[in-house]
């Protein structure tokens, strides 16, 4: 390969590494071609780009980038594929479901939202909410005291009514 191609590849890379705020980096060694295709599959199904990459490309893409993953080249050894994405657990959801099949892919490193997880995590980051479900349970918590008031007001509202008719029909 020449050294223009080289280059290419790994601005391709950073490219990659810039789009996105969540970079997984997985050892899916010894997948058969067709455990490979399906797992590549299930990763455009859910919005989830994966590319096997060699470890000085991407090491060399990581130092170019505008993001620090110094932290992440201890995990750059073997065979590695880059899993990308725009929530931080779908990677990890993906895997865990594809291992319950298989014993690969295995995580090696994980870069989300400036935080690096180093080995294999993956019910840990499985874990980890994304920015819609946190905003999700921000607004729920935010609406659940307005409920309650609304609702202790309604419900009021008809004891009160009920208590105006009763003491009337007394009245008579």
């Amino acid at each position: 390969m020449r050294k223009e191609d080289k280059n290419q590849v790994v601005d391709k890379i950073t490219d990659i590494l810039s789009a996105y705020n969540t970079v997984y980096i997985a050892d899916i060694s010894g997948l058969t071609v067709a455990k490979s295709n399906e797992l590549r599959r299930i990763c455009f199904r859910k919005g989830v780009k994966i590319k096997m990459v060699k470890n000085t490309f991407l090491k060399r893409a990581m130092e170019q980038s505008q993001t620090d993953y110094t932290e992440m080249y201890e995990a750059l050894h073997g065979t590695s594929a880059i899993m990308v994405s725009e929530a931080g657990n779908l990677p990890a959801r993906i895997i865990k479901d594809f291992r319950g099949r298989n014993a690969i892919p295995a995580v090696k490193a994980a870069y989300i939202e400036e935080c690096v997880y180093i080995g294999d995590q993956l019910d840990f980051l499985c874990g980890i909410k994304s920015k819609e479900e946190l905003l999700g349970d921000l607004i729920g918590l935010l609406q659940s005291p307005a409920r309650n008031v609304i609702s202790a007001l309604q419900s009021g509202g008809s004891k009160l009514a009920g208590i105006v008719k009763t003491l009337s029909e007394k009245s008579n």
